[in-house]
């Protein structure tokens, strides 16, 4: 890639993650020439929202962009790779989880644009804290990145293929499986005729909890205390098998850590 800076940007995928990134290209003056999506109705909505061209073939896919983003599910990553090629300009892709040889055929420019953070359409988030974690294949393509990540984020970090993964791993328990706890928490208190509303308050300062002490300081609750018969208690109260099993497989975990 012959140029010293990222001006013009072709998203290939129209989910959660390039909906977000679509706007903040847009807020840093870039230019998105193309939106691609496998359906129809999410490549148009997309690109209609922010005006631009949208297709459904990679056939038809511009051929005159900077950068390229493959921003799909994981598992498309690689069929992708397969169909996509692209005559000049650098391709990434924005999984925590895929090495970046995974794109490494689809041109001679490829790197990895990973912004770590939990994405919904109809959520808005403040791109100037998200980590944005880059890789590229030679040192003038990371620059290039890193320039264009440092347009709208604070935080960008050079990570390779195999700390990324791990990450992505750290992640999951982090984001994933403690809102996987909040739906069996709103579940116990509907049961009930209780509005999960009473928690938010909770919630927001057991988050906020950890930005002064790590996790390991902060935890508290019955397991923490070896409260056994509260714990007993709360397990008979559970009716639901895979929430009582669940609940003694933390509390055990927790218990096994402080003893």
């Amino acid at each position: 890639m012959n140029k010293n800076s990222i001006d013009t940007i072709v998203l290939i995928g129209a989910g959660n993650v390039a909906t977000h990134m679509a706007a903040a290209f847009k807020n840093t003056g870039r230019k998105i020439l193309q939106v691609y999506s496998r359906s129809e109705i999410s490549a148009r909505q997309l690109a209609e929202s922010i005006g631009v061209p949208w297709c459904c073939d990679l056939k038809n896919i511009i051929q005159t962009a900077d950068l390229y983003i493959i921003s799909v599910t994981d598992s498309v990553i690689e069929i992708i790779a397969k169909e996509l090629r692209v005559s000049g300009g650098m391709v990434v892709h924005t999984s925590g989880f895929e090495p970046m040889s995974t794109i490494k055929d689809v041109s001679e420019n490829f790197g990895v644009f990973y912004p770590l953070q939990t994405f919904s359409k109809n959520k808005s988030v403040d791109f100037l804290t998200i980590p944005v974690c880059i890789e590229a294949n030679n040192e003038d393509n990371l620059k290039l990145l890193e320039d264009l990540a440092r347009s709208f984020t604070t935080d960008v970090r050079y990570i390779n293929s195999e700390k990324r993964k791990i990450i992505h791993l750290a992640a999951v328990f982090t984001s994933n499986f403690t809102n996987a706890m909040y739906a069996v928490a709103e579940e116990i208190l509907l049961n009930a005729d209780i509005p999960f509303d009473i928690l938010k308050p909770l919630i927001r300062e057991t988050a906020d909890k950890i930005m002064q002490l790590n996790p390991a300081e902060a935890q508290t609750g019955p397991a923490r205390r070896m409260d056994v018969e509260t714990m007993r208690e709360h397990i008979s109260m559970l009716e639901n098998g895979n929430h009582r099993e669940l609940y003694e497989k933390i509390s055990s975990l927790i218990q096994k850590k402080y003893q």
